[in-house]
């Protein structure tokens, strides 16, 4: 993070963000900030609503919050943002954390919008002008970096990665508390987003249900996102809509193989990314197993706690939680 370190250097820095303040990435990014600042702000609210938390940090920067600021660092969904970004530009530096794309997430990624639609068109704008708007761009992967660049016409050298983290005083290497027999434990847990491959996931268990000293805990709210979802067909899985992360920290550490993905073949983002569940897993050094792609690449490679399994694949992930096994 050398570019944003030299950004911030002894400088009034303000940080502002729509998503709540404890969410994994605002809290990697304050700390960064913290460290490299002269003085520290920021505009986060706690709000269960999001549309009360955008409201009052509009109202934050109409009042002229930002006024002390040398560089504002703008968090979670800048799109959000946009006409803040278009007058403070002429002003401030203004760095942005490109996490997520509007276009790539509701066009390519959930299919929201077909390509060619006005909507589509005007989401692809909005993240033009946003990337266009802002002095530095934050991003997750060197592939979505790439990915960007190509798609909104932007220079690779104004985009620099910034990883993700697991939060440390929650995930942790931990000892087992498992005491349910000597079975094979294969943890995955998620939201449950497409680019995921919860399907990939299933069908692997579905292949797997005669392998009665192999076990799955699932935990994610695939009954919301998969109508013809029905528990009692898979017999060898134990499933969970929630779990506090507290409670996930345990039950991956009782996991002797977590599955990170992404699984899904089809969906672009998936191979541009790197699953939040996977720097988890590393964090707690647990066994994984990722999905063949450039973005898992870039800091993970195969050995004893990491494998990769072809994407969209159930009969060759089956295999390999087989193999693994062994």
């Amino acid at each position: 993070m050398n570019q944003i370190s030299d950004m911030t250097k002894r400088k009034n820095v303000l940080f502002i963000s729509t998503k709540n303040s404890d969410y994994i990435r605002n809290q990697q990014e304050k700390e960064l900030l913290q460290e490299c600042a002269k003085a520290y702000d920021e505009v986060v609210f706690r709000d269960r609503s999001y549309v009360k938390r955008i409201l009052k940090v509009w109202a934050k920067c109409l009042g002229g919050k930002w006024r002390k600021a040398e560089v504002i660092f703008v968090g979670f969904a800048p799109q959000l943002m946009l006409p803040f970004l278009m007058f403070w530009n002429k002003r401030r530096k203004v760095v942005i954390d490109f996490f997520i794309s509007m276009y790539d997430t509701c066009v390519c990624d959930r299919h929201y919008f077909k390509k060619k639609s006005l909507a589509a068109k005007i989401l692809h704008k909005i993240d033009s002008m946003t990337l266009k708007h802002c002095s530095h761009v934050i991003v997750d992967t060197k592939a979505d970096r790439k990915y960007f660049s190509e798609e909104f016409r932007v220079a690779e050298e104004k985009m620099e990665v910034l990883y993700l983290k697991a939060d440390a005083d929650t995930y942790y290497p931990m000892e087992s508390e498992r005491t349910n027999g000597t079975a094979f434990h294969v943890l995955y847990f998620g939201s449950i987003l497409p680019l995921q491959g919860i399907d990939v996931i299933l069908d692997a268990i579905k292949l797997l249900r005669e392998e009665k000293d192999i076990r799955f805990t699932i935990i994610g709210p695939i009954r919301s996102s998969k109508g013809e979802f029905q528990k009692e067909d898979y017999p060898n899985a134990a499933f969970y809509e929630w779990v506090s992360q507290k409670e996930l920290a345990k039950k991956i550490a009782d996991a002797d193989l977590c599955l990170a993905g992404h699984f899904n073949a089809k969906i672009g983002k998936a191979k541009r990314t790197i699953p939040g569940k996977a720097y988890i897993y590393e964090a707690m050094n647990k066994r994984m197993i990722l999905g063949e792609n450039d973005a898992n690449h870039e800091i993970f490679r195969e050995d004893s706690k990491h494998s990769f399994v072809k994407m969209g694949d159930a009969k060759a992930l089956a295999e390999m939680i087989i193999e693994l096994k062994k």
